[in-house]
């Protein structure tokens, strides 16, 4: 694990509990969005290192326009910047996004295809993990033609590889025994 990601994990946790117990999570969701792709921004990196941007001008940069200065999620990126954290954004998040999913019981998933997956065969494997897993499914599609057909589904830690490369890899192993 990574000391970004351990870094902001207090962080993610803190601004998921205060938006929770706003019942303002989708708010912050979208805020903290916003404010991640700023982060990630070459200028933007450029000023957060800079000794000559006090943490109080810094702010500013990460709220969307109209954002009151004085809101929690205002006060939440003041404590980030006067704790030099702020670049920790992207991580915290992420790390928040993964919060939200796992108090909505739902699940990401990754599908790898070798072509794009079309509505109905989504909906079918979304339809069966969500019986296995007992949670809804998030579908991340992702296409690589090395899987050749089939599909490699990851969930949790999960790997189920029912691809023609995996089963031609199985088969090689079989014979070579």
């Amino acid at each position: 694990m990574s000391t970004r990601e351990t870094l902001s994990r207090p962080y993610a946790r803190a601004a998921f509990e205060l938006a929770k117990g706003a019942g303002a999570v989708a708010d912050w969701s979208r805020k903290l969005a916003f404010a991640s792709q700023v982060a990630e921004n070459p200028q933007a990196a450029a000023l957060i290192h800079s000794p000559r941007i006090a943490p109080e001008q810094l702010q500013t940069l990460f709220l969307a326009q109209g954002e009151a200065a004085d809101s929690a999620f205002a006060l939440f990126v003041a404590q980030l910047a006067g704790n030099r954290r702020i670049e920790l954004l992207p991580e915290i998040a992420a790390q928040f996004e993964q919060l939200k999913r796992e108090s909505e019981r739902v699940l990401r998933v990754r599908v790898t295809t070798a072509v794009a997956l079309e509505t109905t065969q989504a909906d079918s494997i979304r339809a069966a993990l969500k019986k296995r897993f007992d949670r809804d499914i998030e579908i991340e599609a992702k296409i690589d033609a090395g899987v050749l057909g089939g599909a490699v589904i990851n969930a949790e830690g999960l790997v189920i590889d029912a691809s023609i490369r995996g089963r031609l890899e199985r088969l090689e192993q079989t014979l070579s025994q």
